[in-house]
């Protein structure tokens, strides 16, 4: 069912950093901040732009302009900022959907850590969000009271050992996030993550284990695992007037999973009716 527009985003303009295809996260969220009136560019590496379906996205949202960025590289941040400056001004928004552990692709133990794969982890996954930000600062790209939303995971808190070091990556990314809203504040900036539930995206359904792990949550969670069409709702919340008041949270978009001990769904699987 087409979910309604509120209009939470008529005259929103932004940037929306990590598009994959429709099963990406940020796919969704690009649809969800259109849907409620946004404009924004796209932007990922050049080599998703051209093997992934983003074109197509563009095309859902209203021919949304596409700029290639490793978001790796200090110089292709300060280029998309300065291409999406020229086109729209400053900005009311930046969401950060990028995320990816080479360790975890190749299923290399917490243990034996490949180091060079372990720091591209933490610039791609995490110090990425700092280059953007201190981007979009440097080129007076951000208007004030803009909103700046960053995707997380709960291995962040807690260990998920297949995760590996994307969970370094998530607590790194967190922090920066908490940094920069302290600094941030005095112009009304916001700045938040959300830790979504296990999602069956293209980056998620890479790590080891994933339906075990998905089910685990979806057997956990009281109102069962959110959606990547949940997670787009919250993030059009997030960057809207209606949370200017909320900055520096990692907010659990989980169904309740953070929150639970063990479900009886589970005890019910474990030990049946044994009491």
């Amino acid at each position: 069912m087409k979910t309604k527009s509120y209009g939470l985003l008529e005259g929103k303009k932004g940037i929306i950093f990590g598009p994959l295809d429709e099963r990406s996260l940020g796919w969704q969220i690009a649809l969800a901040a259109y849907r409620e009136g946004a404009k924004f560019t796209i932007s990922n590496m050049k080599a998703a732009i051209r093997v992934g379906q983003i074109e197509e996205l563009s095309k859902q949202c209203g021919d949304a302009p596409l700029i290639a960025c490793d978001a790796s590289s200090s110089e292709d941040i300060a280029s998309v900022f300065a291409e999406t400056k020229e086109r729209f001004g400053a900005l009311d928004f930046i969401v950060h959907s990028i995320g990816m552990s080479p360790n975890v692709r190749k299923k290399r133990d917490y243990t034996d850590l490949h180091y060079d794969w372990y720091h591209k982890t933490l610039d791609v996954s995490a110090m990425s969000l700092h280059r953007i930000v201190s981007g979009a600062l440097h080129a007076d790209a951000l208007n004030d009271g803009a909103s700046i939303v960053a995707l997380t995971y709960i291995g962040a808190q807690r260990v998920f050992s297949k995760y590996s070091d994307m969970a370094d990556a998530k607590a790194l990314l967190e922090n920066i996030t908490r940094n920069y809203g302290a600094r941030l504040g005095a112009r009304g900036i916001r700045i938040n993550t959300i830790t979504q539930s296990p999602t069956k995206t293209t980056a998620g359904s890479g790590v080891e284990g994933f339906d075990h792990l998905y089910d685990f949550a979806e057997k956990t969670s009281p109102l069962g695992n959110a959606t990547a069409e949940d997670c787009a709702d919250l993030v059009a919340v997030l960057l809207s007037d209606l949370t200017r008041r909320i900055t520096m949270q990692n907010i659990y978009n989980d169904g309740g999973f953070s929150s639970m001990g063990i479900s009886d769904a589970l005890l019910e699987e474990f030990y049946g009716n044994k009491g």
